[in-house]
């Protein structure tokens, strides 16, 4: 590891600094430059072992950089690293050449020992101009785990090879497919997609298949189906955990075959289609069950990505109610609404049930239903304003949870102090009052001793 180099590239001394000691602690030596031209003057006569590059930098940036160095020195491992965290980001890196994508804030032992790895390996050369992504923004997301979504897509963009994307209902599955289709070679060819769920299963072999006339009653005229329609291109599949067994046997033979028949028809057709699909079911227990075929769910199952929840990504809240109140403004011709200060802690400790899909409804419905620019807590749908009794009583975890995050987001410390005695205060009222204020029996209740409660009585303050 002595003559392993590491050539550092930020315009930010600070994150030079982190770095250059992180990586010589691990054994490696550095060098530092705040511009990518000088790391290319000092290339004209030394090469290091792999270089780490910001992506926006005064003067030339890191996919310019990254770009130089791919034609120049194609077996060079690159690591970009960027506070932008986002699709287009990430897209671009991979499809440069990259050897790996390093969201800021980073772990520092994540990237020393993605340092490690990139030293051993060899990358192969860059395979597409990064200025053919599209500038429209697919995904919105700067959470943790949606590096992890937008790094997948970043890697598999490229490939032919059959994805299947899993996540709960409204987390945004369908988006991530577009965005597969549209950073891959296929993208001058269509993307089309079908629901399982949305179709009834009499018609979805003629929907994906196509019929030709005659074929049925009411078959007047051929018609070609989603695979021939997504020739070159790609298939998106949607709930295929709806797909009715018949036609789950005839998706294997074609992703067996490359070919098909159109229902009624006698002569094959041959298409090049890459696949992809999506659930929120557990394939897994379907094929425990019986109600879906394991050798099409190997097929299928060849790449996972999994949509992580909003609750999985609050962070992102901010940026997702302010693109959609945006976006509402424009489709309704309303005034844009703005989030009050607290209004926007308040949904961030909300669990958000149905994910990115209910955020949204609810920017549609504040940019109509709010009376004024300012949106308050109280303008927000009555279903998000308070928990009822019901609810409460069947998820009172779910409630403190929600108050944690909003005392933490504040900035509050030592919150299990001030939770605990209140905690324990409530649960001994209540079994005070459920004994009629008899002592022994409430503190059998709590499970406690007599002593133990009178103690904890006189340690809260609380009169009998």
């Amino acid at each position: 590891m002595a003559n392993e180099r590491v050539w550092i590239v930020d315009d930010d001394s600070s994150i030079r600094w982190v770095l250059e000691r992180a990586l010589s602690q691990a054994g490696y030596g550095t060098e530092s430059f705040e511009r990518a031209d000088d790391v290319l003057d000092r290339m004209d006569y030394e090469t290091p072992d792999a270089v780490v590059s910001d992506i926006r930098m005064p003067g030339r940036d890191g996919l310019e950089l990254l770009s130089v160095l791919a034609a120049r020195h194609p077996e060079l491992p690159v690591i970009i690293m960027t506070a932008h965290s986002d699709l287009d980001s990430a897209v671009s890196s991979y499809q440069a050449g990259a050897f790996e994508y390093l969201p800021k804030p980073f772990d520092i032992d994540e990237a020393v020992a993605t340092v490690g790895r990139a030293v051993l390996v060899r990358r192969p050369q860059s395979r597409t101009d990064p200025s053919h992504v599209d500038d429209v923004p697919d995904i919105i997301g700067q959470a943790g785990a949606m590096q992890e979504v937008f790094r997948a897509i970043g890697r598999l963009a490229q490939s032919n090879i059959t994805v299947m994307i899993e996540g709960a209902s409204g987390t945004g599955k369908e988006l991530v497919a577009r965005a597969l289709h549209r950073h891959s070679p296929r993208t001058p060819n269509a993307m089309v997609a079908l629901n399982m769920a949305a179709i009834p299963s009499e018609l979805i072999e003629s929907e994906l298949f196509g019929h030709e006339r005659g074929a049925f009653t009411g078959a007047k005229d051929q018609r070609i189906g989603r695979f021939e329609q997504a020739n070159g291109g790609t298939l998106f599949l949607d709930e295929i955990g709806d797909m009715p067994p018949e036609a789950q046997t005839r998706l294997l033979r074609v992703l067996a075959e490359g070919e098909f028949y159109r229902v009624g028809g006698r002569t094959s057709v041959k298409v090049d289609v890459r696949i992809i699909t999506a659930t929120h079911r557990d394939l897994r227990a379907l094929v425990a069950n019986g109600t879906f075929r394991e050798d099409l769910y190997h097929r299928l199952n060849v790449i996972r990505v999994h949509v992580p929840t909003l609750a999985e990504r609050r962070s992102d809240i901010p940026l997702l109610a302010e693109h959609f109140l945006n976006k509402a403004a424009r489709d309704f011709g309303g005034e844009r609404k703005v989030l009050r200060k607290e209004t926007l802690e308040f949904i961030e400790t909300l669990d958000w049930p149905g994910n990115v899909r209910q955020l949204e409804n609810t920017c549609n419905w504040l940019t109509v239903m709010a009376p004024g620019r300012e949106v308050h807590v109280n303008d927000l749908p009555p279903e998000l304003q308070g928990t009822t009794e019901t609810d409460v009583e069947r998820d009172w975890q779910s409630s403190l949870a929600s108050w944690a995050r909003k005392e933490l987001k504040r900035g509050g410390t030592g919150i299990l102090e001030e939770a605990t005695p209140a905690f324990e205060s409530t649960m001994i009222r209540v079994a005070l009052e459920t004994t009629g204020g008899r002592k022994r029996d409430a503190a059998n209740l709590l499970g406690w001793g007599r002593n133990t409660l009178t103690r904890k009585l006189a340690d809260l303050g609380i009169d009998v």
